[in-house]
Formats: structure tokens, C-alpha cells, sequence
């Protein structure tokens, strides 16, 4: 694996616009458009890439069934992208130490780390109860840039 910098430079050019690529259960790729930003682990503080995602979204169903992502951010003729595996944290994917009020903050600090900002983060917090929104968290298993 490489470094992250590359990773890390893109993000806050395009407001964490990156597209994210999932497995259909036919094998063929799946690819949306959507904001991720680059954070620590909530398990043991390596860098993950997260998104902030319903739990509803189809991209959630195929990462059930298979736990592979790509994630692809694109600025100009600068490019990187960074494959793993993926982690769901949510009100429909528990994970062990990640309680309602941890899950709460994290769906902050991806928040935070694609860019976003908020004036009201209890309206925030109530939205993303109410949709049952998760973190999707993408370890880094390769990396690979143009840069």
C-alpha cells in the first residue's frame, strides 16, 4: 500500500465528490456518486475513507453481501483511489463498542471529513436517527494515484 496524501490532497478540492464502486450480487459493478472524506477508524485509528449513506441505499445491500469498495476522487486530471474492505456502522449493522451515542458521533466526524459543515448539529443528529443513516468505512488495501 502507498500513502494516503494523494488520497487526502483530493478531498477537500471537490468537496469530497468522489464516486464509490460496490459489487451487484451478479458481479458487476455498481458505481454512485456520493461525498467521503478521509478519518480515523473508530476501531483502532488507522485511516479509513467514510460516507455517510441510508441504510436503505442498494449500495448497502451489496456491501452486506460483499464487503469490497473502491472509492475514486477525481480533480481535474488528478486522480486517486483507494480499494478495501468495508465496515457498515449503524442502527442495522452494530458493530462491538460502537453504542447509539458513538455511533452518533461518528456519523459526525464523516460528516466533517467529506467537507461538510452544519449549523444546527442536533437537527443533523435528529435527521440522521430518523433516516437510519450508517458510516460506511472503507479500509485501505491499495491505493493507487496518478500522482
Amino acid at each position: 500500500m502507498t500513502d494516503l496524501s494523494a488520497f487526502a490532497d483530493l478531498v477537500p478540492l471537490d468537496h469530497g465528490l468522489c464516486v464509490l464502486s460496490t459489487m451487484r450480487p451478479d458481479g458487476t459493478v455498481q458505481a454512485t456518486v456520493v461525498n467521503a472524506g478521509l478519518l480515523e477508524s473508530p476501531f483502532d485509528r488507522r485511516p479509513v475513507v467514510g460516507v455517510v449513506v441510508r441504510s436503505a441505499a442498494a449500495k448497502v445491500g451489496y456491501v452486506r453481501r460483499s464487503p469490497q469498495a473502491a472509492v475514486t476522487f477525481r480533480v481535474s486530471w488528478q486522480w486517486a483511489t483507494v480499494e478495501g474492505s468495508v465496515t457498515l456502522v449503524g442502527p442495522d449493522d452494530p458493530q462491538p463498542g460502537i453504542d447509539a451515542e458513538r455511533l452518533r458521533l461518528l456519523l459526525r466526524e464523516v460528516y466533517v471529513a467529506c467537507g461538510g459543515t452544519h449549523d444546527d448539529f442536533d437537527e443533523f443528529d435528529r435527521v440522521m436517527a430518523a433516516e437510519r443513516r450508517l458510516a460506511l468505512l472503507v479500509t485501505p488495501s491499495r491505493i493507487l494515484t496518478n500522482r
